[in-house]
């Protein structure tokens, strides 16, 4: 199954580059996932790549950076940020990178798109509609 995620487009960025290769969460897939869909968020507004799900690594913050912070892509205080008061923290492996030689506008394919706040299950036939040029 795949999902949709929404990401700034700054941390696109050092996906893109390689210096990203985890990206970070609060809640995560209760489906079997194995491939996110990048949605780089506002002000771009596109779906431009998808990577293949590797670990899912399930600790606390702390735990969670030692093993993670080489390859963040972001600032120890902004993790501490993001995770502030939480005793879980989720970190997605980012393997196989790829990038869309075309990126997907959402809004032209489907009127009714709406990012998703975390993520969003997208099935088969969903995609398609995405993909459709």
């Amino acid at each position: 199954m795949k999902a949709l995620l929404s990401i700034k487009p700054v941390f696109v960025e050092e996906i893109i580059t390689g210096a990203k290769r985890f990206e970070y969460r609060k809640k995560i897939f209760k489906k079997n996932v194995d491939t996110v869909i990048i949605y780089a968020s506002m002000p771009i507004g596109k779906i431009i790549g998808e990577f293949t799900v590797g670990e899912i690594i399930n600790k606390s913050p702390d735990e969670v950076w030692s093993e993670t912070k080489e390859y963040s892509g972001i600032s120890l205080e902004f993790f501490n940020e993001y995770f502030q008061g939480r005793d879980k923290a989720y970190a997605i492996q980012i393997k196989e990178f790829y990038r869309y030689e075309k990126p997907i506008d959402p809004y032209e394919k489907s009127s009714n798109f709406v990012p998703p706040q975390s993520f969003k299950y997208i099935e088969d036939n969903q995609m398609e509609l995405l993909l459709v040029n």
